[in-house]
């Protein structure tokens, strides 16, 4: 068992390398933010204008930790890319708006990471394509299987 998992560690890593994922000032697709913040932002941006995600529903989705998102979400603010409001429901939460300047920016993150993406899938061989989109679905059920239910991202 231990050696038949050995390629498809290497692979992983390899991928995760080559793609750019380990960088903490640039995303993959070119953008000088760090990889959560692109992500935080495209959250955000995908939920619309009227969304108001709090900080744990957002951190949930991240796969991050509360402290985490709690940095995240001020230099995101300390950015101009998000505003927090406390909940009126609960006065605990913070829910998160993005400010003018930060939807701008997540569209434009939003159009990088789907060119990139675009041109990575066309340079797959098109007869593999659906088996790789399925493997990775795959991939992402067997990850859920492994973590706790509080540790599910969306």
């Amino acid at each position: 068992m231990e050696g038949h998992v050995d390629p498809f560690r290497d692979e992983l890593q390899r991928f995760i390398r080559s793609f750019g994922l380990l960088s903490t000032d640039h995303t993959p697709c070119g953008q000088p933010l760090p990889p959560s913040h692109a992500h935080a932002l495209m959250v955000l941006w995908r939920g619309g204008a009227r969304a108001r995600p709090t900080q744990q529903q957002l951190g949930r989705v991240l796969g991050i930790d509360k402290s985490n998102v709690a940095r995240l979400c001020a230099r995101m603010e300390r950015a101009g890319h998000v505003r927090q409001e406390r909940s009126k429901a609960d006065g605990r939460s913070r829910l998160l708006v993005l400010t003018p300047h930060g939807r701008r920016l997540a569209a434009r993150v939003e159009t990088a990471s789907r060119r990139r993406f675009e041109a990575l899938f066309e340079a797959i061989p098109a007869p593999t394509r659906r088996d790789l989109v399925d493997s990775l679905g795959a991939l992402n059920r067997a990850i859920a299987s492994l973590l706790r239910p509080s540790e599910v991202h969306s």
